[in-house]
């Protein structure tokens, strides 16, 4: 695995100067790409289930404003909005900013939790990434290709309760750290949000039977010191998809993250009680 160096620091005004190039990049990329982008509603009963997955919206944390766990209810309720009942079409695209825009208090966003530099911070529409999380993994197991996919460069929260691997998800910030994908397959899919009181809940259905089967498995996985006395922690994940005849296996995501607590604390002591 590669070394990690430590972060370098930029000013606040290089980042926002930064970002905002940033965005108008990637919105003249959407006009100028040619992808043909997912837009349409579609309430046709595909009967076809490829995926299901849910995730718990409230994480028990130690020093974690409740208030902005809350507020992230409320921000992954509109932007799902924009996202549920989506088909994605044969060589379409699907880009999750293109459809939810950016996340503005006009338009009923709050402060919710984001990671800046590792560190935790708020900011309008925060704690959108739980979205692009649950995405990534209902997207790696199906037919689709994932074309554009991030990570935070930190580790930030223990392993408590994990149900997927470390690094099986998305990481979000409008508009150019997006997730997309593209369906390079003869179906057609439709992707289903809802939250219920206590997860954010996603499935992807699809027009014609899947005749095959996918497995995710997280190999490699190494937490190592660095040269300047921090730590690190890599792995891999493989998608392993199997038909009547086959079974192929690609390596879809490579972590390499600096860790922002003990690798060596137990889960129980950064857990509430």
């Amino acid at each position: 695995m590669n070394e990690i160096k430590k972060t370098i620091s930029r000013s606040p005004l290089r980042q926002i100067l930064g970002k905002e190039y940033f965005i108008l990049k990637r919105k003249l990329n959407w006009l100028f790409s040619g992808n043909n982008y997912a837009k349409d509603i579609n309430t046709e009963d595909f009967k076809h289930s490829v995926f299901k997955h849910r995730s718990l919206i409230l994480r028990p944390l130690q020093n974690l404003d409740m208030t902005l766990q809350e507020n992230k209810r409320v921000n992954l309720d509109i932007a799902i909005k924009h996202l549920n009942q989506i088909e994605i079409k044969p060589n379409q695209y699907f880009s999750l900013w293109k459809l939810v825009g950016r996340p503005t208090k006009n338009k009923g966003y709050l402060d919710g939790l984001v990671l800046k530099s590792g560190t935790i911070d708020k900011g309008t529409g925060g704690g959108l990434c739980q979205l692009g999380n649950l995405l990534f993994w209902i997207f790696a197991h199906s037919p689709l290709s994932v074309k554009e996919r991030y990570r935070h460069g930190y580790d930030v929260f223990p392993d408590v309760k994990r149900k997927v691997p470390f690094g099986a998800g998305a990481t979000l910030s409008y508009n150019y750290i997006d997730l997309q994908i593209q369906n390079q397959t003869n179906n057609s899919f439709v992707i289903k949000l809802w939250l219920d009181k206590t997860h954010l809940n996603g499935e992807l259905v699809s027009k014609n039977k899947i005749k095959e089967t996918f497995k995710i498995e997280e190999r490699n996985h190494q937490i190592k010191q660095q040269f300047w006395g921090g730590y690190s922690r890599h792995n891999q994940i493989f998608k392993i998809t199997t038909s009547e005849t086959s079974q192929t296996e690609k390596m879809i995501v490579e972590n390499h993250a600096i860790m922002m607590y003990d690798p060596f604390l137990s889960e129980t002591s950064t857990a509430k009680n």
